[in-house]
Protein backbone atom coordinates (compact mmCIF):
# COMPACT_ATOMS: atom_id res chain seq x y z
CA UNK A 1 0.00 0.00 0.00
CA UNK A 2 1.58 3.49 -1.06
CA UNK A 3 2.02 6.10 1.68
CA UNK A 4 2.57 9.68 1.86
CA UNK A 5 4.24 11.98 3.74
CA UNK A 6 2.00 14.77 5.57
CA UNK A 7 3.43 17.37 7.29
CA UNK A 8 1.61 18.03 10.55
CA UNK A 9 2.06 20.97 12.93
CA UNK A 10 1.93 20.85 16.41
CA UNK A 11 2.66 23.68 19.06
CA UNK A 12 4.43 25.47 16.10
CA UNK A 13 6.59 22.69 15.10
CA UNK A 14 6.64 21.07 12.14
CA UNK A 15 6.73 16.72 11.88
CA UNK A 16 6.59 14.86 8.62
CA UNK A 17 4.50 11.31 9.09
CA UNK A 18 4.35 9.09 6.53
CA UNK A 19 0.80 7.47 6.55
CA UNK A 20 -1.65 5.80 3.75
CA UNK A 21 -3.64 8.52 1.66
CA UNK A 22 -6.88 7.49 2.80
CA UNK A 23 -6.02 8.14 6.60
CA UNK A 24 -4.47 11.34 6.02
CA UNK A 25 -7.56 13.63 7.09
CA UNK A 26 -7.69 11.53 10.44
CA UNK A 27 -4.09 12.13 11.02
CA UNK A 28 -4.64 15.96 10.20
CA UNK A 29 -7.65 15.60 12.46
CA UNK A 30 -5.24 13.97 15.43
CA UNK A 31 -2.33 16.43 15.41
CA UNK A 32 -5.16 19.27 15.30
CA UNK A 33 -6.69 17.94 18.52
CA UNK A 34 -3.48 16.86 19.93
CA UNK A 35 -2.03 20.77 19.25
CA UNK A 36 -5.02 22.32 20.94
CA UNK A 37 -4.83 19.97 24.05
CA UNK A 38 -0.77 21.05 24.23
CA UNK A 39 -1.63 24.61 23.81
CA UNK A 40 -4.35 23.95 26.57
CA UNK A 41 -2.05 22.44 28.72
CA UNK A 42 0.73 25.16 27.88
CA UNK A 43 -1.21 27.81 28.79
CA UNK A 44 -2.40 26.43 32.45
CA UNK A 45 1.18 26.78 33.46
CA UNK A 46 1.70 23.85 35.50
CA UNK A 47 3.32 22.25 33.28
CA UNK A 48 6.65 23.33 31.66
CA UNK A 49 8.52 21.55 28.85
CA UNK A 50 7.46 20.25 25.72
CA UNK A 51 8.35 16.46 26.52
CA UNK A 52 6.15 16.81 29.65
CA UNK A 53 3.33 18.46 27.79
CA UNK A 54 3.12 15.73 25.07
CA UNK A 55 3.26 13.31 27.49
CA UNK A 56 0.55 14.60 29.64
CA UNK A 57 -1.77 15.39 26.95
CA UNK A 58 -1.03 11.71 25.68
CA UNK A 59 -2.22 10.84 29.24
CA UNK A 60 -5.14 13.03 29.04
CA UNK A 61 -6.66 11.51 25.43
CA UNK A 62 -5.28 7.85 26.63
CA UNK A 63 -7.63 8.22 29.84
CA UNK A 64 -10.40 9.80 27.74
CA UNK A 65 -10.08 6.67 25.33
CA UNK A 66 -10.10 4.30 27.83
CA UNK A 67 -13.73 5.89 29.13
CA UNK A 68 -14.89 5.41 26.24
CA UNK A 69 -14.22 2.46 25.24
CA UNK A 70 -15.82 1.13 28.86
CA UNK A 71 -18.88 3.37 28.28
CA UNK A 72 -22.24 1.01 27.11
CA UNK A 73 -23.26 2.29 23.96
CA UNK A 74 -25.41 5.17 23.26
CA UNK A 75 -29.15 4.15 22.95
CA UNK A 76 -30.73 4.65 19.62
CA UNK A 77 -34.07 6.56 20.36
CA UNK A 78 -35.26 5.64 16.91
CA UNK A 79 -34.89 1.80 17.43
CA UNK A 80 -36.20 2.22 21.34
CA UNK A 81 -39.69 3.55 19.85
CA UNK A 82 -39.83 1.06 17.84
CA UNK A 83 -38.98 -1.65 19.70
CA UNK A 84 -41.32 -0.15 22.23
CA UNK A 85 -44.15 0.14 19.82
CA UNK A 86 -43.60 -3.66 18.95
CA UNK A 87 -44.02 -4.73 22.14
CA UNK A 88 -46.89 -2.63 22.82
CA UNK A 89 -48.60 -4.29 20.02
CA UNK A 90 -46.97 -7.93 21.57
CA UNK A 91 -48.54 -7.23 24.77
CA UNK A 92 -52.08 -6.09 23.29
CA UNK A 93 -52.85 -9.23 21.87
CA UNK A 94 -52.42 -10.72 25.49
CA UNK A 95 -54.70 -7.99 27.23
Amino acid sequence: MASETVVVQILDKDYQVSCPPEERNALLQSAQLLDERMRTIRRGGAVIGLERIAVMAALNLSHELLRAKSAPPELDVDELNRLHTRLDSALERFS
